[in-house]
């Protein structure tokens, strides 16, 4: 087994059970690509068993923190199975599950998906590429599924080292496949979509958005950065009468179309708009349209802090424009998924916009990815999508 050392003083996020260790942090000890090497303070304590990453900053990610601990396929197995058994007692009103959320979940660099009879993961780091095989078969073993999809096409696989890879990994057939999200139906084509093929982290803040319009009597929706349509779906089961959804991609406002006729909506309370949502913004305010309700669910602004100021101005801008956009009492419901923007500096962004708009409002929730793509105490990190929903004053 080859050693790693830490420099001294470097062992304080390991002895934390943090999983990240950066390459200054280490002071000697080198190994191949994903191989399991044993981290040791520098008095030589034991601290982790890892993935050793030579391309990445990230240089290694702890796969255990107990020495007498074993990295082979039972550990996997071990692993897999309490992921799942999480997932099993957390009260989800979909077939479209996140069973592995990487380090979350014990497993960084492990993205795994479950959408009906198939699963689609990202293997993202080189510790999964290097147990690719055999996490893809304890995976169909543990679900009794017999596909799995690959979906490691991600930009963070060239900071490993790593050529991007797609495919069936396991089994083959159609790629598209047919969910099944509280009161109503999606579709999503694992070949194609975003990340694995979808976001399941917003499924719990769908059903409140449908609730949200329910309770309060909203009739006009705009869902910008709308994707394939899940909040327009969840706008139209929650009453809505007129629902616009803005998307640069023709492709994705196709589906969404689509998922209004699967759900049975009328299509006349359905526009889809193929536009740049920062000029609809401004048009919709120039030409005096005004909305009950509004989602804001932008891409990624800020992938790391580094790029929080650039982004902070763009999340700013937005929220002013919807926020002007809102009925006296309508809702706003406004997201970040960009890790490099915290929870605090994103509450800061939306209440500057409110104030550069001359608009007040009540905090009616806070909300974040939905509970099968946990969160936990000692990895801050791994708390990346953030919501607020304000009412208007």
């Amino acid at each position: 087994m080859k050693v790693i050392t830490l420099r001294e003083g470097k062992e304080r996020s390991l002895l934390r059970r943090h999983p990240w260790v950066f390459q200054g942090s280490i002071d000697k000890g080198k190994a191949d690509a994903g191989e399991t090497v044993r981290v040791q303070a520098a008095d030589g304590r034991f601290l982790a068993w890892a993935a050793f990453s030579p391309s990445s900053m990230i240089r290694v990610r702890a796969w255990s923190f107990d020495e007498a601990e074993r990295i082979d396929e039972h550990f996997f197995e071990r692993r897999i199975a309490r992921a799942l058994a999480l997932r099993a007692r957390l009260p989800i009103e979909s077939d479209g599950v996140r069973l592995i959320h990487g380090e979350a979940d014990g497993l960084p660099g492990l993205i795994v998906d479950r959408y009906g009879d198939l699963l689609s993961a990202q293997f993202l780091s080189a510790g999964t590429e290097r147990w690719k095989g055999s996490i893809a078969d304890l995976l169909l073993k543990a679900t009794g599924l017999t596909r799995l999809y690959e979906r490691s096409d991600s930009g963070v696989r060239k900071l490993e080292g790593l050529e991007p890879a797609a495919g069936w990994l396991r089994g083959e057939g159609a790629t598209e496949v047919t969910i099944r999200e509280h009161a109503w139906k999606l579709t999503l084509d694992v070949a194609e979509g975003h990340k694995t093929g979808f976001y399941l982290d917003q499924r719990d803040n769908r059903k409140l958005f449908a609730d949200t319009v329910r309770h309060f009597g909203f009739e006009r929706v705009l869902n910008c950065y709308c994707y394939t349509g899940g909040f327009s779906v969840a706008a139209l089961a929650g009453g809505a009468q007129r629902v616009v959804s803005v998307d640069s991609s023709a492709p994705a406002l196709a589906r969404a179309t689509a998922h209004v006729a699967l759900n049975g909506f009328d299509a006349t309370r359905h526009e889809a708009r193929d536009a740049d949502v920062n000029q609809t913004l401004r048009d919709a305010l120039k030409n005096g349209e005004v909305f009950d309700a509004i989602v804001l669910d932008p891409p990624k602004f800020a992938p790391t802090a580094a790029h929080a100021e650039r982004a902070a101005r763009a999340y700013k801008d937005i929220n002013r424009l919807a926020l002007k956009l809102l009925a006296p009492g309508g809702a706003l419901f406004t997201f970040s998924c960009s890790g490099g923007v915290g929870t605090e500096l994103f509450h800061k962004i939306v209440a500057g916009a409110g104030m550069d708009a001359g608009v007040d409002g009540a905090i009616y929730a806070r909300v974040a990815a939905a509970p099968d793509h946990p969160q936990t105490l000692v990895f801050p990190e791994g708390e990346y999508l953030k919501g607020l929903v304000i009412l208007k004053s």
